[in-house]
């Protein structure tokens, strides 16, 4: 168990248990992870060899790429791009780049810079590690699996995610406890959910025009949120 882990962890189980309007931790730490570090590429991280050879390497994803540009710190980003394009000019005049007679050369590493994103990487390394993090605190730590059950939903894939986690770390007689307390958290939040997208359907219908749309009015919202989880945080204003 790793401690730099553990304690965001609990902050954002704790969190999401005592204001369910944070909504899946797991998502809450993925645009954790994703902040720290947007701002570390455009702080302190950003002229450090070893991150330049890195981000010179496997690039960003557009996503990334458009989170960077809102930032305040457009200067950061030209000079990681800088660095970025000469190295993509440097493989050119070696021949790697855009140089081969049958277009292989260009076809293979504009693939590799396609399917690669230094941010994302990052996340997916750390992300990976808060999820074994939390099976180890469910089997270990006594006091976790009653922050776990009291989650207001796990969306879809990081429910997935969880089962897959579970199957792998936690010893096989404790899946299937591990397995039902995930689901009764996401079953339970589903028949929540489905009230209210069908009160919510139900308010277009003249005949419940007067009637109040309890909790509802958000429901689209949130239906999109449990189904494909709400990962990235809203871009920071951008400087002129």
């Amino acid at each position: 168990m790793e401690q730099n882990y553990t304690i965001p962890i609990n902050e954002a189980f704790e969190a999401s248990r005592d204001r369910p309007a944070c909504g899946c931790p797991l998502c809450a730490l993925y645009r954790r992870l994703e902040e720290n570090e947007l701002d570390l590429i455009l702080g302190a991280s950003m002229m450090e060899p070893d991150v330049r050879i890195r981000t010179n390497k496997e690039g960003f994803c557009r996503l990334h790429y458009d989170m960077m540009f809102v930032r305040k710190n457009r200067l950061g980003m030209a000079l990681t791009m800088q660095s970025h394009l000469d190295e993509l000019k440097n493989e050119l005049h070696n021949g790697g780049f855009l140089k081969a007679a049958d277009g292989s050369g260009p076809r293979k590493r504009i693939s590799r810079l396609e399917e690669s994103c230094y941010v994302c990487n990052r996340i997916s390394f750390h992300f990976s590690h808060m999820a074994e993090n939390i099976i180890y605190l469910w089997d270990k730590d006594p006091d976790f699996p009653a922050k776990l059950n009291a989650q207001p939903y796990f969306c879809l894939p990081h429910y997935r995610l969880l089962l897959e986690y579970g199957q792998l770390r936690l010893p096989k007689k404790k899946v299937p406890e591990f397995a039902a307390a995930c689901a009764k958290v996401v079953e339970t939040y589903l028949d929540t959910l489905r009230g209210d997208i069908d009160w919510f359907c139900k308010k277009f219908d003249y005949r419940y025009e007067e009637e109040p749309w309890y909790n509802s009015k958000d429901a689209v919202e949130r239906t999109i949120r449990f189904l494909r989880s709400d990962l990235h945080g809203t871009p920071k204003n951008s400087d002129k």
